[in-house]
């Protein structure tokens, strides 16, 4: 298999999903579990829960008050298990507020998946502060999955949208790793509005420069991923489009959607732009949201 780039020594090699009880985080456990062992890697079940109370021999009081936080992890595991035998699951119970559990899992783990509730039949994602958070701060790839978002049996393919803004290497890395691993086609999309300033050319000019560049922009960044990763048969597409228009219609029946996240000063705070909050409201297929510098 083609390596990927060093990764840093205090990553584990797990994929983390956070649970809470909710179908919806059941279904992202589904979809970690499938990825997990698509990588060869183990799957961490984490549960966060501040009034979690110490393990301590023989007691009682202590037992009943981790009842339900137990009675998720646990049931969550026998069901994983019983689809993914030899998949290696580690049970993760954690005192603690859940958004700080959660950046922590993230930060130690190669993925974060997180389950997200739709609100109507248009495809659209309904995150609470914790999920909102947790995506713009996260160290790793943060996944969104739905209830009734699950692993295709013939899978089709993944997408990547790019920028072509400053360096993307987590995120074509992430891409390029996810379409290898599933024996799929990546779909490289790029979303650029036509430049009306631009001068000597009419409005069907303007398109056609502003494509051609485009497209000359595209190539120069896939290049080495190409040559990185020959056995992954890639799609690139420009769409004289908004950026975020482009990708959504782009990962319409695909298997999953990647977008790249500018990592911020800790001075400006976590902020998601208009791609990522486009991918993550509208997209109908799984969202992953890839950090960089």
């Amino acid at each position: 298999m083609e390596q990927a780039a060093m990764e840093p020594a205090a990553m584990e090699q797990v994929v983390t999903v956070g649970l809470d009880g909710s179908p919806e985080s059941l279904a992202a456990a589904h979809w970690a579990a499938d990825e997990a062992e698509r990588r060869e890697l183990a799957l961490r079940l984490t549960h966060a829960w501040i009034l979690l109370a110490p393990p301590t021999p023989d007691s009682p009081a202590a037992d009943d008050q981790n009842y339900w936080a137990k009675h998720i992890v646990h049931d969550a595991h026998a069901e994983l298990a019983r689809d993914h035998p030899k998949l290696t699951i580690i049970e993760d119970l954690v005192a603690d507020e859940a958004e700080t559990a959660l950046l922590d899992a993230a930060a130690h783990s190669r993925m974060l998946v997180l389950g997200s509730r739709g609100l109507d039949r248009v495809a659209s994602f309904f995150l609470g502060d914790i999920g909102l958070h947790t995506i713009a701060r996260a160290e790793r790839p943060v996944v969104l999955m739905r209830a009734g978002q699950r692993a295709r049996e013939h899978p089709g393919r993944v997408v990547v949208g790019l920028s072509l803004h400053g360096p993307q290497d987590n995120l074509l890395e992430f891409a390029y790793v996810t379409a290898f691993t599933r024996d799929v086609p990546l779909h490289a999309v790029h979303g650029r509005t036509p430049d009306r300033t631009h001068t000597g050319t009419g409005g069907d000019g303007v398109a056609r420069d502003t494509e051609e560049r485009a497209r000359q922009e595209l190539d120069e960044v896939l290049r080495p991923w190409r040559e990185k990763f020959p056995r992954v048969r890639v799609v690139d597409e420009v769409r004289l489009e908004s950026p975020a228009r482009a990708v959504v219609q782009a990962a319409a029946d695909s298997d999953l959607l990647m977008v790249g996240r500018r990592k911020h000063p800790p001075a400006l705070g976590p902020r998601l732009g208009p791609v990522v909050q486009a991918a993550v409201h509208h997209a109908s297929c799984p969202v992953a949201v890839v950090p960089h510098e």
